[in-house]
């Protein structure tokens, strides 16, 4: 325990006033999934936020599902077969649905109805906690087919030259749009606007969408990242994906599983991981690191992918550092010593809950329980101080970005475990 770098928050799970509060939130955040609950053509999704994320996300439906499979798992099937009834014919699970008209997130895309691009690939997992609660075979029987179309595509399509990694071909494919660990591959500058930031992005839209969103076509001339948490993320699905495929007897996908989780994990160690820490890089002509310090460094603790040796110095010299990423209010996305270090930024530097809940599952993996707690108990306080935000500025706590935020509700899954 990491006593002179933490700061406990006032839940915990205790007896009387703290405790209430600790089931309040928790109710909160079931209640804000239902209230943001949607049904169009048949298909019952959940939206992030009813004003700014009025469509379907990849990424946060998982997140849903993993927290509705506890508490309202049927709502939790419907969910994921919402998000994989717009599977493309290649497999590629698109990062949004547009169930109803709308102007915001809209962009020129060249597909109807949906965007081009992927996100971390948390979908077996999501599966994985509605069956952990159900049992149901059938269920998972039927998810199979979109899962193995999935994920062989990101094998296949987005790993051209057999570098056994997964590129990305634009930043939003992070779940981080404008993170600074891209900047350099952008080539902007460290204090760039939000507003610049999305229109460099756009840019990165129009061009691949003259070659079809094609990998192996676009990503030289481009934007082509072997992203840390993206591929850690893979990682730990493809784990349960091959799990599933034992149960429902595929033996050819068990085996496509267990052969890439050695090759994506020896990749990373060979190409991506430099004295003690996991970089992401851009491989456009040759691996080059990006050297921002970004909460990238923390997301190979959710696939078990660092030694214990090395999980106790990164959490101990990283983690919970004041002078980089532990702050009075959790975990800064970007280091407080990094120039594009921003409290108030997008994704420049403020809290997020999708990275506390990635980094307080990989601190159980290792057995930092305690240090899990504090987390989950930051991540608890922050929402009692702010309510469900997009996210928050680590040194007041302040709330920023769309309101009525469906990652808050991650909190109910940490209370869980």
């Amino acid at each position: 325990m990491l006593k002179r770098l933490i700061h406990p928050a006032t839940p915990g799970g205790a007896a009387g006033a703290g405790y209430s509060a600790y089931m309040s939130i928790r109710d909160q955040a079931f209640e804000l999934l239902a209230a943001n609950r949607r049904t169009t053509d048949g298909h019952m999704y959940t939206v992030p936020s009813p004003d700014a994320y009025p469509y379907q996300w990849l990424w946060d439906s998982c997140f849903h599902a993993i927290v509705l499979a506890k508490s309202e798992p049927e709502a939790a099937m419907a969910e994921l077969r919402a998000l994989v009834s717009r599977q493309f014919p290649d497999g590629m699970i698109p990062h949004i649905i547009y169930w109803v008209p709308g102007n915001l997130h809209r962009y020129d895309w060249g597909t109807n109805g949906t965007s081009a691009l992927t996100q971390p690939p948390m979908l077996a997992y999501a599966v994985w906690e509605i069956y952990k609660e159900t049992h149901d075979d059938a269920f998972l029987a039927e998810l199979y087919p979109a899962l193995a179309k999935y994920y062989e595509y990101l094998i296949d399509k987005r790993d051209p030259h057999d570098h056994h990694l997964v590129g990305i071909i634009n930043p939003d494919e992070s779940g981080e749009d404008n993170s600074p660990r891209f900047d350099a591959v952008l080539h902007v500058p460290a204090d760039i606007s939000l507003h610049d930031h999305l229109a460099r992005r756009l840019e990165l839209v129009d061009a691949n969408r003259t070659c079809d969103f094609d990998a192996e076509l676009c990503m030289k001339r481009h934007f082509w990242v072997k992203d840390v948490p993206f591929n850690a993320i893979l990682v730990e699905n493809l784990r349960i994906l091959e799990h599933i495929a034992s149960l429902l007897g595929k033996e050819d996908g068990e085996h496509f599983c267990k052969l890439n989780i050695e090759l994506v994990s020896a990749a990373m160690r060979e190409r991506l991981y430099k004295d003690g820490i996991y970089w992401s890089h851009v491989a456009i002509t040759e691996y080059e690191p990006l050297t921002v310090a970004t909460w990238a460094h923390f997301a190979p603790l959710f696939a078990d992918l660092y030694t214990p040796g090395e999980a106790r110095a990164l959490v101990e010299g990283q983690l919970f550092n004041e002078d980089t990423f532990w702050s009075p209010f959790g975990v800064r996305t970007v280091s407080k010593q990094e120039e594009a270090y921003r409290p108030d930024g997008y994704w420049r530097g403020s809290v997020w809950m999708a990275p506390h809940w990635f980094i307080y599952k990989g601190l159980m993996k290792y057995g930092f329980a305690e240090e899990a707690r504090v987390l989950r108990d930051k991540s608890i306080a922050l929402i009692e101080h702010a309510g469900f935000r997009e996210y928050f500025n680590p040194e007041t706590g302040e709330g920023y970005g769309a309101k009525d935020f469906t990652w808050g509700a991650l909190v109910a899954d940490m209370m869980d475990a």
